[in-house]
């Protein structure tokens, strides 16, 4: 309720946070039904070790239900996975990656990553610029035929993907408990981009659901 969208150094926040809401994890599950591929960074897969990005990993019991959507959409088995890296340090253990995945990189990444990546993996190096440039990233997964993109990035994601004017809706579950903010670094929806008050960026709300004391909030953003 008071905006906290992380939890400092612990592991991934979103189930604690939710409190694994049935809900929240239904809705989740859907959008990656409705998507080519799913983006995030490196700090998001790194903090959900156990993770993997498919509809039936959050809701199980509908696994087949979402599968026939999948079909009816004309998408394929499961969304691809898109991970953001700059430097390349990626741990290739991590279920998702030995599961499939396309990692978006810089040229010294994927120098960095050289005979360490599975062969379920594909590396794109997007230029020799320090960091991962977003539009090309985003730009690189709809020339690889992902039109629709789920972005499931943390904060610094969100802010870079808003800056570049490359998010189309966003979904937003309010969970009914304070976190607070003391010595943890505790990050809400948007870091590493000042918006207000010379740039702000008005958005439009386009759905309101309620499941006991959780609303499911959709906007849609701007894109000039």
């Amino acid at each position: 309720m008071d905006g906290v969208a992380t939890l400092g150094e612990q592991a991934s926040a979103g189930s604690t946070l939710s409190a694994k809401n049935p809900g929240d994890r239904f809705l989740m599950a859907l959008l990656r039904a409705c998507a080519d591929a799913v983006l995030l960074g490196a700090g998001t897969l790194r903090a959900t070790p156990g993770h993997l990005w498919t509809p039936e990993h959050v809701y199980p019991a509908l696994a087949e239900s979402f599968a026939g959507l999948r079909r009816s959409l004309g998408r394929g088995l499961e969304p691809r996975l898109a991970v953001l890296t700059s430097s390349g340090d990626l741990d290739f253990s991590h279920p998702a990656l030995r599961h499939g995945a396309t990692i978006l990189t810089t040229a010294a990444g994927a120098r960095a990553m050289a005979g360490r990546v599975p062969d379920s993996c594909d590396v794109a190096s997007l230029g020799e610029d320090e960091h991962v440039d977003i539009t090309r990233a985003v730009d690189e997964l709809r020339n690889r035929g992902h039109h629709a993109v789920l972005t499931e990035g943390g904060p610094h994601v969100m802010g870079e993907l808003i800056r570049s004017r490359l998010l189309d809706e966003a979904f937003l579950t309010i969970s009914p408990v304070l976190a607070g903010r003391d010595r943890d670094v505790r990050l809400g929806m948007v870091e590493g981009v000042e918006l207000l008050p010379t740039d702000g960026v008005w958005t439009r709300l386009l759905s309101a659901r309620r499941h006991a004391g959780y609303l499911f909030l959709r906007y849609g953003l701007p894109r000039v």
